[in-house]
């Protein structure tokens, strides 16, 4: 479990999006101006032992649902900070120190999702209070339509409550369980089927995702015919004789 420093991820974000003609410009996936702050310690609520998205946020609807094929390359959260006693409690209740990794779902019929790949596990305890930006040792690739989600195994206090009733997010509970937050509903087996059947409003998971679309190409695939030079033509270079 390690962190790539903020400054270093920004750096490289910041060349592929300069990157010129590369058609690499990157989306935060998420991002909203303003968005709500982490619910610790104040009215302190955690996500714990799921895997979630965001399925509305600030009237947009699928907000982390790939509009193209491309890389996650990076994610954010927005994490509260917790007093000592909650951090015991979340820690007791959840089975062990704040952790998430980010997920991409193959979404299917019904709400069915099949995990199709994941990032590394991250530990948050050293970066309550902040909004830490993680870069991934291996980009995730993500096609057309693929949702972006984050998957806490234990707990992760990037959370914000009480907002408004367009706020709503999707786990992958047990949908006759929806409000048991103690059952272990991670999805973190590739290659894994769930069906994400629980929907809870007026609540946003805090993160974001840096995706970096695929170039769009600019010309056929194949190579033009090689123009034929006009009679007294010149080449454009001469071999030695």
């Amino acid at each position: 479990m390690k962190r790539v420093p903020t400054t270093l991820t920004l750096a490289v974000l910041g060349a592929l999006a300069l990157a010129p003609g590369a058609g690499a410009a990157v989306v935060e996936m998420g991002a909203t101006t303003p968005r709500p702050g982490a619910s610790c310690p104040d009215n302190c609520q955690a996500i714990g032992r799921v895997t979630g998205y965001q399925a509305g946020q600030a009237g947009r609807r699928s907000p982390f649902r790939a509009r193209r094929r491309g890389k996650i390359v990076a994610f954010s959260l927005q994490l509260g900070r917790p007093r000592a006693d909650q951090i015991d409690y979340f820690d007791r209740l959840f089975g062990g120190p704040p952790q998430a990794r980010l997920s991409v779902l193959r979404p299917g019929p019904r709400r069915r999702n099949v995990l199709s790949g994941q990032s590394e596990l991250f530990a948050l305890r050293p970066y309550f209070g902040s909004t830490p930006t993680f870069a991934l040792e291996r980009p995730l690739t993500v096609k057309k339509d693929y949702l972006v989600a984050v998957t806490v195994p234990t707990w992760a206090p990037a959370f914000g409550v009480g907002l408004a009733n367009e706020e709503a997010w999707r786990s992958s509970r047990d949908a006759e369980r929806c409000d048991d937050v103690r059952q272990t509903a991670a999805q973190q087996r590739r290659g894994s089927l769930r069906t994400y059947g629980c929907l809870y409003r007026t609540a946003r998971l805090l993160y974001t995702a840096s995706f970096v679309p695929d170039p769009r190409p600019t010309e056929d695939a194949a190579d033009p015919a090689p123009a034929t030079p006009a009679p007294g033509t010149p080449p454009a270079a001469t071999p030695p004789r």
